[in-house]
């Protein structure tokens, strides 16, 4: 089987949309499954939709990476989105032509700094993982490449300004708080450690514009199965073992200026991509909604016998209990239109419905103890005050974690706390070592000892639990039906 180029897709009878010249417009720092899925498909519909009539050079982040196979494929790659959407089973293919080629800066940093100074750049985006956006001071001006992302782009830039071109828009989609502004400051520290001129420090903050953004989609990536890559390409009439794979819901936030919106391809094409001053409250949005449903049901369901997301979609008790979580507890606490809050919610029933991912509960369980602290605590401390009483089903979260922790435990060992499930396997607990410990030495407590300690562990929590009005007792109640009548019986107490 041919291996996919211009040549074999035109071969191939392929009907969608391909572009296959235009100016080069994107500079992107990550040439991974995650950009690839989200951001370059992004620009591929700009192109077909609004004209942006822009290609994307991508640059490798670190030594080892993809450039050879992109540019072996003239940049193509065949993204199938996946999912359900209102119910319905959603697998859409397209062939991706917005990526021009590959660089590799390991080996071709001049090639990255002569693009730098084009006169059809316009926009840098990156995500170099979280560990991508740090200040390193062993950076210098004239290593090729300067080590750390943020030393790269500094460089860039000021090759950029020495050719007396524009400033850029430059979208950060690393995963860490504003990302933007924290990258900005990276770079200005480089500009004083390199003692580089104030002319440049001022092009950079003034004439460019550093955006701050928040990215959502699942990318599960690549395909691993045989069988299902062989019976891919018989269909396509080419092999392409680029071929990325990501859920059909996405949405990216940008944190920008006004104007920016119109100076972007993306809203004129159509895509879910939105421009707004303050990114905050759609990231608390997505932690709230998305990650503390996972986090505010899985406990308990894995605990009720099941193992993945999906199979918990199709429990009437459980969906019909995160929903009203969700509905009734979430939602009325968020700064947001209550409108785009019930869609991104209905979205959230969909993707945890994804026929063509095969989310398992432990995976999600990793850490619960922080992650209830993030994503659901805030969330019912506010609608205690609000209310001046108890949310039913975010009580019942943490009644359901505390037994999830303290089920039949049989052993800690070096990496994991050992429980017993009631279907009588048994399952591994991975959190801080601390957190592991104390269950252990709790594992005799009856329920009133045993809540009474986790709720007074200010480590856990950051403050004494015990102190909001009759949340102890309720926490006892619901954990001790837990452990007599199932997890199932205190979900459905809820509704």
């Amino acid at each position: 089987m041919a291996q996919l180029n211009y040549e074999v897709l035109k071969q191939s009878g392929y009907k969608g949309y391909v572009l296959e010249s235009a100016p080069e417009k994107v500079m992107q720092f990550g040439e991974g499954n995650f950009l690839r899925a989200f951001v370059d498909d992004f620009f591929d519909i700009a192109n077909e939709k609004a004209n942006f009539n822009g290609k994307v050079v991508l640059v490798q982040p670190i030594a080892q990476g993809l450039t050879e196979l992109i540019n072996k494929q003239q940049g193509l790659y065949t993204l199938y989105l996946r999912g359900s959407e209102k119910g319905q089973k959603v697998d859409d293919k397209r062939v991706i032509s917005a990526v021009s080629r590959c660089v590799n800066p390991y080996g071709e940093w001049d090639k990255v700094l002569e693009f730098a100074k084009s006169d059809t750049l316009e926009i840098i985006v990156s995500n170099t993982t979280e560990a991508g956006i740090v200040y390193d001071p062993d950076s210098a001006f004239d290593q090729v490449p300067p080590n750390s992302f943020p030393a790269k782009l500094t460089r860039v830039l000021y090759e950029r300004f020495t050719a007396g071109k524009p400033g850029i828009v430059m979208l950060s989609c690393e995963l860490i708080d504003n990302n933007g502004k924290e990258l900005l400051r990276c770079v200005n520290k480089h500009i004083d450690d390199w003692k580089l001129p104030d002319a440049f420090r001022k092009w950079v903050n003034e004439e460019n514009v550093f955006c701050s953004t928040l990215v959502d989609r699942i990318v599960p990536g690549r395909i691993r199965d045989p069988k299902e890559v062989e019976t891919l390409a018989a269909a396509n009439g080419y092999d392409d073992p680029l071929t990325d794979v990501g859920e059909c819901f996405g949405i990216w936030v940008i944190e920008g200026p006004a104007g920016l919106e119109d100076r972007l391809p993306f809203k004129a094409a159509g895509v879910p991509v939105m421009v707004v001053p303050d990114v905050t409250p759609y990231k608390k949005r997505k932690v709230r909604i998305l990650n503390g449903a996972h986090t505010g049901f899985v406990l308990g369901a894995y605990l009720a016998g099941y193992d993945i997301v999906r199979d918990c979609m199709h429990d009437e008790t459980i969906l019909g209990y995160m929903n009203k979580m969700l509905y009734e507890e979430v939602i009325p606490t968020l700064p947001l239109d209550k409108k785009d809050l019930m869609d991104f919610a209905a979205a959230v029933q969909d993707r945890f419905n994804n026929p063509f991912v095969n989310h398992e509960l432990m995976s999600i369980s990793l850490n619960s103890t922080s992650k209830w602290r993030a994503r659901n605590m805030p969330t019912f401390l506010d609608y205690v005050q609000v209310n001046g009483k108890l949310p039913a089903c975010l009580t019942t979260s943490l009644a359901a974690l505390i037994a999830f922790y303290s089920n039949d435990p049989q052993e800690l060992t070096d990496k994991a706390l050992v429980c017993k499930r009631p279907k009588g396997n048994t399952y591994n607990i991975s959190d801080d070592r601390w957190v592991l410990e104390f269950y252990w030495a709790h594992k005799d407590d009856a329920p009133e000892a045993l809540v009474h300690a986790v709720m007074t562990n200010t480590d856990m929590w950051g403050q004494d639990l015990t102190e909001v009005p009759g949340f102890e007792a309720k926490v006892v109640e619901i954990l001790k039906t837990i452990r007599k009548d199932g997890a199932l019986a205190a979900y459905k107490a809820c509704l």
